[in-house]
């Protein structure tokens, strides 16, 4: 992708972020979805990339044309431009933009943004209101201040993986990134969030230190907290909510797909139990032993069957969607959680939409992600260097 494309008037933003300038310095999943949000939610955010290379995630499988899917979904909204921070020019460039900026957001190792000479000190120095976030896999301190690791390795210390998977059996691979988008993404989100209120109150800013292990803890909040007063190890699938009760379970259907009961509170049990023909089993909500029994009734019937037996019943039952189930689910589509957008050379694409519901000033979805330093020369010029310094600069 050319590093020079000629810009298209963008829509007019109109979430509550308009106005708030970011500077991504993040690569990788957990700090470019938050400033993907960001960005949806009215952020002028600028992602400054490595030259050349750029975010590691543009060259992942699979591709669309010479572009990375990831990159598509991790980066719209935003703006793009290079810029080596190991030269110590490109170093005072990025300065100069901070000082318009009201966010730094960087994910580095600890220490590395000090020896480049724009960490949070060094940015406070030119901007005291600077909101600068950095999101890593430990934090800033502490005995793994300086130890690498991915979302499996913080779920698990968290003790998250210890609680997923079958009773007795290989604790399992969470689906998702909880750790990288729940406990980084979402906690630098609310970090972020709140030290830019107080630094439009007081004029001073913060740093926010957002450690993925430490959010991805903080997720077990009742399990821990049922650890302390009691001093019990919980288990995979010997909790109510992890596998041990007939009322919360994923059942197998006839037809090989799956069906979630989520009957937790007793008046929703006894709807499921009098829609399957079997009111007598009221009393075994909470059964361990009594699980066998309840799959062979569910394996009676298709998915889609049990379905519109259970439909209009207050029950708790819904389907276990694949993905394409999922994209064409109707909830989610009158939700406008699927959104499509034009991209000159390719025309329209999905997306997945905004959670975040704003009646007044709503979040959106704008723009196609930045080709590769595409916005340089329109960002740079703006902080007021020179066509030769820029030309420097990305050489």
């Amino acid at each position: 992708m050319s590093e020079s494309v000629e810009q298209k008037a963008e829509p007019e933003i109109t979430g509550p972020l308009a106005g708030v300038r970011v500077l991504d310095l993040t690569r990788l999943l957990p700090g470019g979805f938050a400033t993907a949000m960001l960005a949806d939610l009215g952020a002028e955010v600028i992602k400054v990339e490595q030259p050349g290379t750029g975010d590691y995630m543009r060259w992942d499988d699979p591709k669309i044309g010479e572009e990375s899917a990831h990159n598509w979904t991790n980066d719209r909204n935003k703006k793009s431009i290079t810029l080596n921070l190991k030269d110590p020019k490109a170093v005072e460039a990025l300065k100069k933009l901070a000082e318009t900026a009201d966010v730094v957001f960087e994910g580095f190792r600890p220490g590395v943004v000090d020896r480049l000479g724009v960490g949070y000190q060094d940015i406070k120095k030119i901007n005291p209101k600077i909101v600068y976030c950095s999101l890593t896999g430990y934090g800033q301190d502490g005995p793994l201040v300086k130890e690498p690791g991915h979302d499996l390795n913080y779920a698990a210390r968290a003790g998250i993986t210890s609680i997923t998977g079958p009773r007795d059996g290989v604790p399992a691979l969470i689906g998702v990134q909880i750790a990288d988008l729940g406990g980084g993404a979402l906690m630098s989100l609310t970090g972020i969030l709140s030290a830019l209120y107080r630094a439009a109150t007081t004029g001073e800013g913060d740093h926010v230190d957002v450690a993925m292990t430490d959010g991805a803890f903080a997720w077990t909040s009742i399990w821990m907290g049922d650890h302390f007063a009691t001093g019990e190890v919980p288990k995979a699938g010997e909790m109510m909510l992890n596998g041990a009760s007939p009322c919360y379970q994923v059942y197998e259907c006839s037809d090989g797909k799956y069906l979630t009961v989520a009957a937790v509170e007793e008046q929703f049990f006894a709807v499921v139990c009098e829609v399957v023909g079997r009111p007598e089993l009221k009393s075994t909500q909470f059964e361990t032993d009594k699980i066998e029994l309840w799959r062979e009734i569910f394996r009676e019937k298709s998915r889609d069957e049990w379905l519109e037996l259970f439909k209009g019943h207050d029950a708790c039952v819904g389907p276990v969607n694949d993905f394409a189930e999922a994209a064409a689910d109707p909830q989610l589509n009158h939700r406008e959680m699927i959104v499509e957008l034009e991209r000159p050379g390719y025309g329209k694409f999905k997306q997945i939409g905004t959670p975040i519901k704003l009646k007044e000033h709503p979040a959106q979805v704008r723009t196609p992600s930045p080709g590769l330093g595409e916005h340089t020369v329109e960002i740079l010029t703006e902080a007021g260097l020179s066509r030769d310094e820029i030309a420097e600069l990305t050489s």
